[in-house]
């Protein structure tokens, strides 16, 4: 599936964004405290390039020595370059992920050659472990760590403190061993930079971190813990990819990238890191010391109320000799997490189409947190099932719990064209007959719409053309302009308006 080079590194991603037009340096000093933010959304909202601060400046105009690049997935594009392919090969990797879940044997020797590719990728998944590592180059202890000496952005007004938005946590159970790299999770959870060696990490209970500190914190014993900042985007994006349980964010990242995951022992704490991540923060989660986290400005637009979550202290800062380190911002949409969830939306498809057959396509609006709404197209065939589907979405996929809304479409309606549903709306949906009310199912606990935290409404909008027992009226017949005057007018408004078509 990968047509791009392999990039094992931070910096060999960065070296192709140079090489293909897409790296802004910012030679100004620009403060990590509001600014850097404000900077970046602009530039996102313009479809722009990677940008890395090399004046990054503190609010009292101390200068860092350390650049920022932020903006690294501002365009689907480069979500997809950092997956190793163009945007319109992401449907194969979704095809991929959907095999994984439910894999086939393959069908005689010309199937299994076929699937040689796969094969192959599960090869590389396989570690390999190194003795010495870039991202040891530099091994700061006791009272040498410092985590105010690392360009941490306080991203809007209302934040209580710096805020550490893109690093790869990775734990593991209690009941695992170092080596078992393959048990360990690597998830995407923000950290708020509590002091010099101090951080609080925000995971919530259903994630994987969450899951192995309890293991730890059930025996009495602290977690250990390593973040690694600065990653290479196959692990980044992996990290925060769906993944099956059994299939490792660290070891999918190798066979996204076509080559074994180099990885390193860590200094202080018994794990194996990434040896090619800028920046390596260790240290050990305390089982039963927690501090208010927050409030952060949020995905949803809103700042977050400051809750109790793990203090971690940190035993050791390694990094490379100069590192870069990585961030982004998390707000309205748009921001890089959204432009993400867009990509891994059609990643996500086929495995949703392997569950719910008729599904055609799905739609979750960047504008609506990624999430809130779902706008879903279906082959269909008889009374009902649109609401089947919609019941078939909330329940069968954790990924829609805290979907609120899903509007269900015929095929010949584009889901991602807000006139195209505003249209199947307006003519084939009936407020009264064709709207489904839900009430104290899960959501979000962000969502400050919902009566409760944690529980809200959901709503389905059958906005499909009617048929049998779903109406007693004969339907209208779509319009359409044939297809041989279609072409006909398409060739002469190109000789007429050539500028049109250019």
């Amino acid at each position: 599936m990968r047509t791009l080079p392999s990039f094992p590194s931070l910096r060999s991603y960065l070296s192709w964004c140079d090489e293909t037009g897409q790296l802004l340096p910012v030679p100004q000093p620009v403060s990590v405290r509001h600014q850097m933010t404000a900077v970046h959304r602009n530039i996102l909202e313009r479809k722009g390039p990677v940008l890395r601060f090399d004046q990054p400046v503190q609010g009292d105009g101390g200068r860092f020595d350390i650049p920022v690049v932020a903006n690294l997935f501002g365009t689907g594009e480069r979500v997809a370059a950092g997956l190793g392919m163009a945007l319109d090969q992401i449907d194969d990797l979704g095809s991929f992920l959907a095999a994984l879940r439910s894999p086939t044997p393959p069908d005689g020797l010309r199937d299994a050659l076929a699937r040689w590719p796969m094969l192959k990728a599960a090869l590389a998944t396989r570690p390999k472990i190194v003795k010495s590592a870039p991202a040891q180059q530099v091994v700061l202890q006791g009272s040498d760590v410092d985590l105010t000496a690392i360009p941490v952005q306080t991203h809007w007004p209302g934040d209580a403190a710096p805020l550490i938005t893109w690093p790869v946590v990775i734990t593991r159970s209690c009941a695992t061993k170092q080596a078992d790299i393959g048990a360990y999770n690597a998830g995407i959870y923000r950290a708020q930079v509590l002091a010099r060696d101090r951080l609080i990490m925000r995971w919530l209970p259903h994630r994987g971190g969450a899951a192995h500190h309890q293991s730890w914190a059930q025996n009495g014993q602290k977690t250990p813990v390593a973040i690694a900042l600065g990653a290479d985007p196959a692990t980044l994006l992996s990290a925060a990819l769906p993944l099956p349980e059994t299939v490792s964010e660290l070891t999918f990242a190798g066979a996204i990238n076509g080559l074994r995951p180099r990885m390193v022992a860590a200094k202080t704490v018994p794990l194996m890191v990434p040896a090619e991540a800028e920046t390596i923060l260790e240290g050990w989660v305390s089982p039963t010391e927690t501090a208010p986290e927050g409030p952060f400005g949020d995905h949803t637009g809103y700042y977050n109320r400051a809750e109790p979550f793990p203090v971690v202290q940190i035993t050791a800062i390694t990094h490379q000799k100069d590192p870069l380190y990585l961030s982004t911002y998390t707000g309205r949409p748009p921001d890089e997490p959204a432009i993400i969830g867009d990509v891994f939306n059609r990643l996500a498809l086929p495995t949703i189409r392997a569950q719910i057959p008729e599904i055609r396509d799905l739609w979750l609006p960047a504008a609506a947190c990624s999430y809130r709404i779902a706008v879903v197209s279906i082959a269909k065939r008889y009374p009902g099932q649109a609401r089947r589907v919609m019941m078939a979405l909330w329940g069968m996929l954790p990924q829609f719990s805290y979907t609120k809304m899903v509007i269900v479409v015929d095929p010949d309606i584009d889901v991602r064209n807000w006139d195209d549903i505003a249209w199947a709306l307006a003519t084939r949906m009936d407020p009264a007959r064709d709207v489904m009310h839900l009430d104290d199912t899960p959501m979000d606990y962000l969502d400050f719409a919902s009566p409760r935290p944690g529980l809200a409404g959901k709503m389905g909008i059958d906005a499909t053309i009617k048929i049998d027992a779903e109406t007693n009226r004969d339907w209208g017949e779509v319009m359409k302009t044939a297809t041989q005057d279609a072409e006909f007018a398409a060739d002469l408004v190109a000789r007429l308006m050539p500028q049109v078509t250019t």
